[in-house]
């Protein structure tokens, strides 16, 4: 991974991280999971559309718009309501963790459909170190409540909606400006949500924190972590791109801690752990270059320049390959 990458990732990691917090706050004072989901990518088409027009970009999209479109369905449509859904039931928390199955989600539809990004023996070991922290988060913490059954279900189909996207991404919508791209999706997604936030529209005037996290959501988590998730992918490859999803539950757990008063169960400490150890693996194991260089030069163990490989591994993920 480049420097961008890193910069990328990290970025993606906190962006994605913070939107659990403002879910949870809007949907428990009065905005329902589909006008959640419509106000969010609305907010978020408007600011993105506006800059690639600014940037004259926008006719960069010719030609792609059916896939713009499974996009918009894959990665927006059908995982912010479900999202919203899932997290009227469990915790913020909780809701971040569950979604870190993406990666493991990602590298079965691999197998299938994208050669070059099947996993490597210590990839792979990583993504089932994640998994089995997925499966001790359920089993520990969530066996035996129905409801909170339910919204993990939801939240399962939030997580294989966004393992699907980044695949769209690299495939089919490649080399696309990230504003265009992301801006039409968004306009697209809004579209399709409008009628659903019409039918099921808040029975009371929502609070106005609750309007303030639906903006926030909308500018930062949305318009922001698209663009930022879109370089991610076209840096890294969408196997490595997904594993942010490792990272920004610590982001979440903090803040569902610290400021919405939850308190996480030995499951969720336990697949907390399981998987960041996970996401470490899913990487190669690997530092960034820079990193790694400092603290080789500081006599630490283990930590090497990076193989020689590294370059051709990046071309790898890189390489096209039919969906």
């Amino acid at each position: 991974m480049t420097r961008r990458a890193w910069l990328a990732f990290a970025l993606a990691s906190i962006i994605w991280g913070v939107p659990y917090l403002f879910i949870e706050i809007a949907v428990r004072h009065g905005v329902t999971p589909p006008a959640l989901a419509w106000g969010r990518v609305t907010l978020g088409a408007l600011v993105l559309l506006g800059l690639a027009w600014r940037a004259g970009t926008l006719r960069t999209l010719h030609g792609r718009w059916r896939w713009l479109l499974a996009y918009a369905v894959a990665e927006i449509c059908i995982p912010f309501p479900m999202l919203g859904f899932g997290e009227q039931r469990v915790p913020s928390s909780l809701a971040a963790i569950m979604v870190a199955s993406v990666p493991l989600i990602g590298a079965l539809l691999a197998m299938r459909f994208d050669h070059s990004e099947r996993p490597t023996p210590v990839r792979a070991l990583g993504l089932l170190v994640g998994f089995c922290g997925v499966i001790a988060l359920v089993g520990l913490d969530v066996a035996g409540h129905r409801g909170e059954l339910l919204g993990v279900g939801a939240i399962m189909l939030t997580a294989t909606g966004y393992a699907i996207g980044p695949m769209l991404v690299k495939h089919r919508l490649a080399g696309l400006d990230p504003r265009a791209s992301q801006g039409a999706c968004l306009a697209i997604a809004a579209l399709i949500l409008l009628p659903v936030a019409a039918v099921d529209h808040p029975s009371h005037a929502p609070s106005l924190g609750a309007l303030g996290a639906v903006v926030v959501l909308g500018l930062l988590c949305t318009a922001g972590g698209f663009v930022v998730y879109a370089i991610l992918i076209g840096e890294a490859g969408s196997s490595r791109a997904t594993v942010i999803t490792y990272v920004n539950p610590v982001v979440a757990v903090f803040l569902g801690v610290t400021l919405l008063g939850e308190h996480p169960g030995a499951g969720a400490v336990a697949g907390l752990l399981l998987i960041l150890a996970g996401g470490w693996l899913a990487t190669d194991g690997r530092l960034p270059p820079g990193v790694s260089r400092g603290l080789a030069s500081l006599g630490v163990p283990g930590t090497a320049r990076p193989r020689p490989d590294t370059t051709r591994e990046i071309a790898a993920d890189r390489s096209p390959s039919a969906v």
